[in-house]
């Protein structure tokens, strides 16, 4: 059906519900004399009268009794569906899809979840948990938890949580084994545990910062993982040196069972940022989480003192 004809029907419809031309005008915001005219274009499409008219009277024929009765219900729900999605834009409530990493998940999601479902109980929040890489558009998803280094330009980024710091580790063993290395470029000496982003064939390479500058290092060893769970056990049994995040392996430093090393040329760097793309009429219930787990996050170290590679 296409605008006009849509618009005609419209037309018809709310002269039988006011009872005449120059009320019905009115409503539409339209001259009695281009409604009259859009009735006649009408009738003249369909090949029926509609209307019997009058200069005192208008009554529905058989054929505007009918098509009255079949097209208003259809207009009305119409009506509702648009009044429905314009809601979306005031009243926070529908689906929201989030795509976050499982550590970001576990440390700035998860803990929020029971506070979220009791502010906003007409939201569903729809949460995948994954380490792979994903175009966040292409996907369908709403909102994406990045870090920094794998913000794409295209898209609004805002900072959740505080700066993190990586840290070189190896377990007591390995290091009466092969000692500890005192400088970046030494660790192609030693066997390391590299890590490969999920669903990307390239080897993460490891970054230090030195003489004002962030280097980055290549880095051999007998095991590549894509599971932070599985290189850090790696690390207590003795297979190699782990680079990893401060706040995962700090309990296992605490403990004796790792060793922290090259710590002076490992400073913080910006962190978890939450990620949608840039858009201009965003709906009420992607706003609310945004807003909500932002306000649940907020750094305390300010993300502009971080250093972070060029």
């Amino acid at each position: 059906m296409r605008g006009s004809e849509f618009a005609e029907l419209r037309a018809f419809v709310t002269i039988a519900e006011q009872g005449n031309f120059a009320r019905a005008a009115a409503h539409l915001r339209i001259s009695p004399s281009t409604l009259s005219q859009t009735i006649r274009e009408l009738e003249k499409r369909l090949g029926v009268r509609l209307l019997n008219r009058t200069t005192r009277s208008l009554s529905l024929t058989e054929a505007g009794q009918r098509l009255l009765a079949r097209f208003k219900p259809a207009l009305e729900e119409m009506e509702e569906a648009v009044r429905d999605v314009q809601n979306l834009r005031v009243v926070p409530a529908g689906t929201v899809r989030l795509l976050a990493p499982r550590k970001a998940a576990a440390t700035l999601i998860a803990p929020h979840l029971g506070r979220f479902a009791t502010e906003h109980p007409d939201i569903v929040l729809d949460i995948t948990v994954d380490d792979a890489v994903i175009d966040i558009v292409d996907e369908g998803f709403d909102i994406g938890l990045r870090l920094g280094e794998l913000l794409e330009d295209d898209m609004v980024a805002i900072k959740l949580g505080d700066d993190l710091r990586m840290c070189a580790v190896a377990s007591p063993e390995y290091i009466s084994k092969h000692g500890i290395p005192r400088d970046p470029s030494e660790l192609n000496k030693h066997r390391c545990i590299n890590w490969r982003w999920s669903g990307r064939r390239g080897i993460y390479n490891w970054e230090f910062f030195k003489d004002g500058h962030w280097m980055s290092v290549v880095v051999n060893g007998p095991l590549t993982v894509s599971c932070a769970e599985m290189a850090i056990h790696a690390a207590t049994q003795g297979v190699g040196i782990a680079f990893w995040t401060e706040s995962d392996v700090r309990p296992l430093i605490a403990t004796g069972k790792l060793v922290p090393m090259l710590e002076e040329f490992s400073p913080h760097f910006p962190g978890w940022y939450l990620t949608y793309p840039r858009q201009r009429d965003m709906s009420a219930a992607v706003r609310a989480v945004i807003d909500f787990f932002r306000a649940r996050n907020v750094p305390t170290l300010a993300a502009s003192k971080a250093l972070a590679p060029a």
